[in-house]
């Protein structure tokens, strides 16, 4: 039988590769956007796409609907991959920017996952992939309204992990570190909605952040392509006995060491030199 995938975030970057890599190993994928356009375009390249953004939990629950009636009421894996972010430093953070990217990077995934933990219940197994991030496992700077989700799914992953030991639903990390995406370009219109740059205490270093920002510098040192989160995708669905968690990229594995092992202020030292 062939298996299914409902995958969120698909319209570039990593959810776009796994769609395609997953595709080309036989499995029936569920390809979901937030925008109806991105959905068009990827429906013109074969793709079933159901539309899901998860501020919206209309569309949540339509497009979920959408993927059953197609598959007769299964489900066999759920990878929650869409999220954005929004740069500034935490102290100019609005409340509405959290609330904001709360409701898309946590709620929505949060949302999601119950609705299908029903189907994989009743169904008798499944696989829940939640990407995260290195930034679920350190903080950095400029970085933390973004660093806040990552932290909070990583929390909500790692209990519900615990919690369906008794089932037969596998829940499942995916931590990639630097990898080619379009997440810079897409949190542009938070920050200039949300970040008042010349009103800051730092408006100086938001100077330096927004030439970052505004350019594409090329590769991050050890950046890898989003095949390289596919990979490890593809093993967290298809293992027998899958990992709880899979990091990506020399970083992420790095990070997750110094984690584990230096004192807090050894740690905040190497990050703010880096």
């Amino acid at each position: 039988m062939t298996r299914t995938i409902l995958i969120t975030g698909c319209s570039s970057g990593i959810g776009y590769d796994a769609a395609h890599g997953l595709r080309a190993r036989g499995w029936r994928v569920f390809a979901s956007c937030r925008g109806a356009d991105d959905c068009a375009r990827l429906e013109a390249e074969g793709f079933e796409s159901p539309r899901i953004d998860y501020a919206d939990p209309a569309t949540i629950e339509s497009g979920l609907a959408e993927v059953l009636a197609a598959t007769g009421g299964t489900l066999d894996a759920l990878y929650n991959n869409g999220a954005y972010a929004c740069p500034g430093a935490v102290e100019d953070l609005p409340r509405g920017a959290l609330q904001e990217i709360f409701e898309t990077n946590v709620f929505g995934t949060h949302d999601l996952t119950r609705a299908v933990i029903k189907i994989m219940r009743a169904q008798g197994h499944g696989r829940i992939i939640n990407c995260s991030s290195i930034l679920g496992i350190v903080g950095m700077r400029w970085r933390g309204a973004y660093v806040a989700t990552k932290f909070a799914i990583e929390g909500l992953t790692d209990v519900l992990r615990i919690e369906m030991r008794d089932t037969p639903i596998n829940i499942i990390l995916v931590e990639p570190g630097p990898v080619t995406s379009s997440i810079r370009e897409n949190a542009i219109p938070h920050y200039e909605k949300w970040i008042d740059t010349k009103g800051s205490a730092r408006a100086a270093q938001y100077e330096k952040l927004s030439a970052r920002l505004y350019v594409d510098s090329g590769p991050d040192p050890f950046e890898l392509p989003a095949s390289a989160v596919t990979k490890k995708l593809i093993h967290a669905l298809e293992s027998k006995r899958p990992k709880p968690r899979y990091y990506v990229t020399k970083p992420a594995y790095f990070m997750s060491f110094l984690r584990r092992v230096l004192p807090t202020q050894a740690l905040d030292w190497i990050i703010a030199k880096s």
